[in-house]
């Protein structure tokens, strides 16, 4: 899918913005280890990914686990950061939309902070 629609947020995080003026430190450290598992993946190879991860899966075998890493490697499914863009957020509601889940629009500035993600990517 993602080489057809483009990045898709499947995986997004959200919290109350009290709770992330409260507790920017822990904002801060979450996205940064976020981004250091983004690093890790867009500097190794699929078979060095499957090792890392295999954990996560015991059912599936090496071999197996490592043609998937490898399909989404390849599809470039994996993104260099956390920036979540406005593109991307319009491409979800678009999908929501289309599927009948998004009963309204909600602008991109009103919901979505990258500062964290953009500060996480520089280091």
């Amino acid at each position: 899918m993602g080489e057809s629609s483009g990045f898709i947020p499947y995986t997004a995080f959200s919290a109350k913005l009290s709770y992330i003026e409260a507790n920017e430190d822990v904002i801060k450290s979450f996205t940064k280890a976020l981004q250091k598992g983004m690093d890790f993946v867009n500097s190794h190879s699929p078979a060095e990914i499957a090792a890392a991860i295999k954990g996560q899966f015991p059912e599936t075998d090496d071999e197996a686990l490592t043609m998937i890493v490898t399909r989404y490697y390849e599809q470039g499914s994996w993104k260099k950061d956390l920036i979540f863009t406005e593109e991307a957020f319009t491409l979800l509601q678009n999908i929501l939309e289309e599927a009948g889940e998004l009963a309204q629009r909600v602008p991109y500035n009103e919901l979505v902070i990258t500062a964290y993600a953009e500060e996480a990517a520089k280091d």
